[in-house]
């Protein structure tokens, strides 16, 4: 495996697919292409997986070629322990799309497949990524993709949520290109690890950091500018939120490790305070909205700021539990709300309406179906034996020992979780018989039973022993916390 591109093969092979794609006619040979070509890449992911060293935070299976020698642009991938996980993440819920839109999209296709295929390959391209130019290209390019998948496929005010998803991000990647060409200025490169080595002066590092901030604070959501993401949720295809919630929304938390943590260090320490109360308010305040939504799809969207504000606590925390409970959280909320958009999804498709109030009784109409909500439900509000409890308690550990009352509003914020979980669990599953009365509900299949299996198998695999996915990660961690408090924490 050694002697493999390996990480190439990971990004390039759904390029490749979404080119056969076009060559097809039949909508039936373009969807098992499509499967094939996904499952292939998840195999290839499951490969990298298997041969990661987790003993070292060295960059692994890396790959390096000249694409623009005159500018310092190099071709150049590789992954360590804080991006192993999301390229297993992206690849797994690849075919799970595929199945997820295998009925769900009627029209246009073979349109709707290449444009999956080359929004995963653009994915895995950002988390391999070593070279500035080449993570800013694959960045700016997902909007694209993206962007087709809500305005095509879309709800009907899917035109509208498209443009606001397009220009928050668009506005928010030009502040980002400010800050690359000014780290390229300094350092004369565009290498990722060379600019970590850097040490800039501190005012040079604030203004950088805020460009960032604005940046991946959009990407997140962070509160305020995450007016665009209950639009872009509500309006997108299942595959389309699945992706949103489960890889996108974690874009801008990678930004925060990957850039403003090592290549910003000083700046990060100096404004970490700052992060913890934005943090805490996402927390709260997105509970908050979640609590009082009747759309099922809309309380979803809300709960990921409130869940993603526990993901930037943990990561601002600067602290070993608060960083490794952070990157768990960012890896059980891709598996966690990507499957709870994926059953909104599969009750939309045979009741076409999302309002809470429409539902009731589905316990009775499809038990398996509502014996998985429940579990993805539970997960989701970390009770103990899930996968987020246990990244919920090491941020909340992380939390209280950077500051007591960040931490004390992530509780509150946990607890909210639980009311509006559990509130809206009980009147979709055990209330009144009211949805089987007006529709023919019938059972989770074969096909969407496939797609739902390996997400409920990670929340309890996570949950019951999380020791393989924190061995991943710890490594690459406590390198990453070196890198800060060297000069962060020495200013």
């Amino acid at each position: 495996m050694a002697s493999l591109p390996l990480l190439s093969l990971i990004v390039f092979l759904p390029a490749a697919g979404a080119a056969v794609l076009m060559l097809l006619r039949s909508d039936d040979a373009v969807r098992w292409t499509a499967l094939g070509v996904t499952v292939l890449d998840f195999a290839l992911c499951l490969a990298m997986l298997a041969g990661f060293d987790t003993t070292t935070h060295e960059l692994q299976f890396t790959e390096a070629r000249p694409w623009v020698p005159a500018l310092g642009i190099t071709y150049a991938l590789g992954v360590d322990g804080i991006s192993a996980l999301f390229v297993f993440l992206t690849g797994l819920l690849g075919w799970i799309c595929v199945l997820a839109s295998w009925v769900a999209i009627d029209r246009k296709v073979k349109e709707f497949m290449i444009s999956l295929l080359a929004m995963q390959a653009l994915m895995l391209g950002v988390f391999c990524a070593l070279n500035l130019f080449l993570f800013y290209v694959c960045w700016e390019a997902m909007l694209i993709p993206m962007y087709v998948i809500i305005g095509v496929w879309g709800g009907d005010g899917r035109v509208y949520a498209a443009f606001k998803f397009f220009l928050y991000t668009l506005v928010g990647s030009l502040l980002f290109l400010i800050g690359i060409i000014v780290l390229y200025l300094h350092g004369g490169t565009f290498d990722i690890l060379v600019l970590t080595q850097q040490h800039l002066p501190f005012r040079v590092q604030s203004w950088l950091f805020f460009a960032f901030l604005i940046a991946f604070a959009v990407k997140v959501p962070m509160v305020p500018v995450h007016t665009w993401l209950p639009d872009a949720h509500v309006q997108a295809p299942t595959a389309g939120s699945i992706i949103l919630a489960a890889v996108l929304l974690k874009m801008g938390a990678y930004g925060f490790l990957r850039f403003s943590l090592p290549m910003l260090p000083a700046a990060s320490a100096h404004y970490s305070t700052l992060m913890l109360t934005l943090s805490a308010l996402a927390i709260v305040y997105g509970g908050l909205l979640a609590l009082a939504q009747d759309d099922l799809k809309k309380l979803v969207a809300y709960s990921s700021i409130s869940h993603m504000g526990l993901v930037t606590l943990g990561i601002f925390a600067l602290n070993r539990r608060g960083l490794e409970g952070g990157i768990l959280q960012m890896f059980n909320h891709g598996v966690t709300t990507g499957a709870l958009f994926l059953f909104v999804g599969l009750i939309y498709e045979r009741t076409h309406t999302r309002s809470i109030a429409d539902y009731g009784g589905l316990m009775k109409a499809a038990p398996v179906y509502t014996t998985f909500l429940a579990l993805f439900t539970l997960s989701s509000m970390a009770l103990p034996g899930t996968n987020s409890f246990v990244g919920e308690l090491l941020v909340l550990t992380g939390g209280f020992a950077a500051n007591l009352a960040v931490g004390a509003a992530a509780v509150l914020g946990a607890l909210l979780g639980a009311a509006y979980l559990l509130g809206m669990y009980r009147k979709v599953a055990l209330g009144p018989a009211s949805v089987s009365a007006r529709f023919k509900i019938r059972d989770v299949n074969a096909r969407e039973l496939a797609a739902i299996l390996p997400l409920a198998v990670l929340v309890l695999w996570v949950g019951l022993y999380p020791k393989p996915f924190l061995g991943i990660i710890d490594a690459s961690v406590k390198h990453l916390l070196a890198q800060v408090y060297a000069e962060g924490r020495g200013q």
